[in-house]
């Protein structure tokens, strides 16, 4: 009876915890939102959860811009296209690492993973300087070329591959069957949740991605989203209800591209991790 009133505790315990933490990581989504429909609010007052005279108004205001209807545009083009040749580049490479032996392959795949410790902001003037000779500033290729590989996303296919006997393999060259189309009917097909994985970080990161398109990006109307909410905050005035309108705006794709994926996205972590 002890351990059982023990463990009620311990569970009750483990509960409350839980859910001020998950309190605690809602507040701030909760209160964009109530700010994005309480015309005229502001940060320097007293938060709130319930809105005085609710209304749609900045968003009204935010929509009626131009330009960050078009930055939206400009953000799920470069988003859907830099993910697309994420996944291809990556599982390609996975499918190298994890089912063609050469010499030094081991010694390559961590010189690769290696990259992920060096941060984006040492390779901008490289990066850049790059595009320069390429001729590719301001331009739409010039954000997406640098994203396109996945040290991250080659790491989680990889391990995922890995896990594919390869007795299948065998069976199919056996068929007649050479390496591209193992790769497209056999690998491919088992390996989804980690496709899936890698397709919502991938598109995650570039979604959000703000000071690459602001450098490499010069015309007003060529712009993604995170740059175009930084110019709704003025130097000497914000108008807080707009600018967390289009916070919320922004944060809706990845929201539903989450909830989509979720399920994906626990089989391909859980599959790679186990591996």
């Amino acid at each position: 009876m002890r351990e059982s009133s023990a463990a009620r505790v311990r569970m009750a315990i483990l509960w409350a915890v839980m859910v001020l933490g998950a309190l605690t990581m809602l507040f701030p989504f909760v209160w964009t939102l109530v700010t994005s429909i309480s015309p005229g609010a502001s940060l320097t007052s007293t938060p709130t959860l319930v809105p005085e005279h609710p209304s749609l108004s900045p968003y009204v205001t935010l929509f009626t811009g131009a330009n960050f209807t078009m930055a939206i545009g400009n953000s799920v083009l470069i988003a859907v296209i830099s993910t697309a040749l994420q996944v291809i580049t990556s599982a390609m490479a996975a499918y190298v690492f994890s089912r063609m032996p050469f010499r030094g392959r081991g010694a390559v795949f961590l010189l690769y993973l290696a990259t992920m410790m060096i941060p984006f902001q040492v390779l901008i003037a490289p990066l850049f300087a790059e595009m320069k000779s390429l001729g590719l500033i301001n331009s739409y290729p010039g954000v997406i070329l640098p994203t396109i590989a996945s040290a991250f996303g080659v790491f989680l296919l990889r391990q995922s591959m890995a896990s594919v006997p390869t007795d299948l393999d065998q069976a199919a060259t056996l068929d007649g069957a050479g390496h591209l189309r193992i790769f497209v009917q056999i690998v491919l097909p088992l390996v989804r949740p980690a496709l899936a994985t890698v397709a919502v970080f991938g598109f995650l990161n570039t979604w959000n991605s703000f000071l690459w398109p602001l450098i490499i990006l010069r015309d007003p109307t060529m712009q993604t989203l995170p740059v175009a909410l930084t110019s709704l905050q003025g130097q000497h005035s914000t108008q807080w209800d707009v600018l967390m309108a289009g916070s919320v705006v922004s944060i809706l794709p990845m929201l539903a591209l989450y909830v989509f994926a979720q399920k994906y996205i626990v089989q391909g972590v859980a599959g790679a991790g186990l591996k």
